[in-house]
């Protein structure tokens, strides 16, 4: 068994009433001289609509641990990259340092550990001229946070999976087994 730590973890927000800003990350969590650390500096290079961007703050305030963010959709469009590179990208770093805080994630590894977020927004939020900004970065603040704290929990167990195997359906499907 190795001693690099990988975790992975994913969670759900709902956007408010009449919003598209649903945020679903997807995220690896391990050290920088194992699996997850190999695809992070792998990732380094771009790739046609799925722009590849460290979470920053704000300028010159890359969070710790490092972290990179990835798009789940193909970015169509300047006002799609503006949304995932500005709103998205500082609620996400914003969650990856409160779970610091938090001390969700430890404090004395942030150097040794990395972060890959793949980010979903709902292609429609670029061209909605409804669309509001605060609960985008609310979505994806809270989501990002669930989404860590159940990685290094490593949550849901098998235990729960198994149990809930016939009584959790994914929420978009409509048919019965």
């Amino acid at each position: 068994m190795s001693n690099h730590l990988f975790r992975v973890g994913e969670a759900t927000v709902f956007a408010k009433e009449g919003q598209f800003t649903d945020a679903m990350p997807e995220i690896v969590i391990g050290t920088v001289d194992g699996p997850a650390g190999h695809a992070f500096a792998t990732m380094m290079g771009q790739t046609a609509g799925h722009t590849r961007m460290f979470a920053v703050r704000d300028c010159n305030q890359m969070v710790r641990p490092a972290t990179m963010m990835v798009s789940k959709v193909t970015m169509k469009s300047s006002a799609y990259v503006d949304l995932f590179g500005g709103i998205v990208q500082a609620a996400t770093a914003d969650a990856v340092l409160d779970c610091v805080i938090d001390g969700v994630l430890p404090r004395d590894r942030v150097n040794d550990l990395c972060i890959l977020v793949m980010v979903w927004i709902d292609p429609r939020c670029p061209t909605d001229p409804n669309l509001d900004r605060a609960d985008l970065y609310r979505t994806n603040y809270e989501a990002t946070k669930i989404a860590i704290g159940r990685a290094m929990r490593d949550e849901p167990s098998i235990e729960e999976l198994i149990e809930n195997r016939h009584k959790v359906r994914h929420f978009m499907l409509d048919t019965q087994e």
